[in-house]
């Protein structure tokens, strides 16, 4: 089975939805801009105090290389941002690119970071790319060149876009994953914002906001990996909805009841030969667990850090060309006092962190 890879939308109709779904930011001089180029903000999420939002831009003209900058309101601040080199002071923001999305094609729209705010979440003022206005003041063109080697054409082929449908993802672990779990619908609207093409898979099915995310997960409640693999139960999920990328934070559990870490990735090195048995070219992204501080687990926050401790060995002695296992750090960062309603699942803050975590991984793989 080969694996997928990656289809992205076509220039036309990733612009026209930003257009229909995104803020536009309005700039201090509109005059300068001579060439079509707009910033656009868009608010994905937001509760109490606080938002998600994710950054695009859409030029007629190829850019290699990019820093925005642009004014918040008053009171506004990032806390925490990906896929962006970024600075803020008062209420000036400065944000550039990190290498590998620091090009955006001629008539392209690309999702370039994303972050979390504090404060108001209403559209900055003032914005430029390169120190030039990006406000879209200039009409769009109506034709995308055909010598930009960068921009997207549905009718050429494309070496890294074969057929052969979305890419499968599976979600699979306990509650973190699946309820209360909701991390997945953040994830979902990254992913379907970048333009990735991608089916999330699984035998249970739970609603999470954005209205209209993939639903379908393995996420178990209280549910243990080690004894998850040894009643067949994992090979059974992965035997109906196999995926080409799963994605893996499943041991919350068996920590809190003091199974070793030798124990626990045993049985994840059972879930990677059954994957590989049914998709020889599947991708595994498995997680660093978030911190583990139950009330009345006192020894529970270490055992977290012992298994995480033990989890890039393992994953360095069962990678392999073919099928990559990568590690992605969902401990570092986050906070159980203000990312969890418990010590242990992550309310909406943490459902952010979360997914930001896993988009900047696929980013890498897919």
């Amino acid at each position: 089975m080969a694996t997928k890879r990656i289809r992205r939308f076509a220039a036309a109709a990733a612009t026209a939805a930003l257009a229909a779904g995104g803020l536009t930011f309005a700039t201090a001089n509109q005059a300068q801009a001579l060439d079509y180029c707009l910033v656009d903000y868009n608010v994905v999420s937001s509760w109490g105090n606080g938002f998600q939002a994710n950054v695009s831009i859409t030029s007629d003209q190829a850019i290699d290389g990019w820093e925005i900058e642009w004014d918040f309101p008053a009171g506004t601040t990032v806390t925490s941002a990906w896929n962006v080199d970024w600075s803020q002071s008062g209420t000036g923001f400065t944000g550039s690119d990190v290498g590998w999305n620091a090009t955006v094609g001629a008539g392209q729209t690309r999702e370039v970071f994303g972050f979390i705010g504090s404060g108001s979440s209403a559209e900055p003022a003032g914005a430029t790319v390169n120190g030039e206005p990006c406000d879209g003041s200039v009409e769009q063109p109506t034709e995308t060149p055909t010598d930009d080697p960068t921009t997207d054409d549905p009718t050429t082929d494309d070496p890294t876009d074969p057929p052969g449908g979305p890419v499968k993802i599976m979600p699979l672990g306990d509650s973190i994953t699946g309820s209360p779990g909701c991390w997945r619908g953040n994830l979902w609207s990254l992913l379907d914002g970048a333009g990735y093409d991608v089916d999330f898979v699984g035998s249970l099915s739970q609603a999470c906001n954005p209205t209209g995310s993939d639903p379908d997960h393995e996420g178990h409640g209280g549910f243990l990996v080690t004894q998850s693999v040894a009643n067949g139960n994992v090979n059974s999920w992965l035997t109906q909805n196999t995926p080409d990328v799963l994605l893996l934070h499943f041991a919350t559990n068996d920590v809190w009841s003091s199974l070793p870490p030798s124990q626990i990735l045993a049985a994840f090195t059972q879930i990677v030969t059954d994957l590989r048995a049914l998709n020889p070219d599947a991708i595994v992204l498995v997680a660093q667990i978030i911190p583990l501080e139950p009330a009345n687990c006192a020894d529970c926050p270490q055992r977290a850090i012992d298994f995480n401790a033990a989890i890039p060995a393992w994953a360095a002695g069962i990678t392999t060309a073919q099928s990559p296992v990568v590690v992605v750090d969902q401990w570092t960062g986050f906070d159980t006092t203000v990312d969890t309603y418990d010590g242990v699942h992550p309310d909406e803050d943490g459902y952010v962190k979360i997914a930001a975590n896993w988009f900047e991984a696929l980013e890498d793989v897919l």
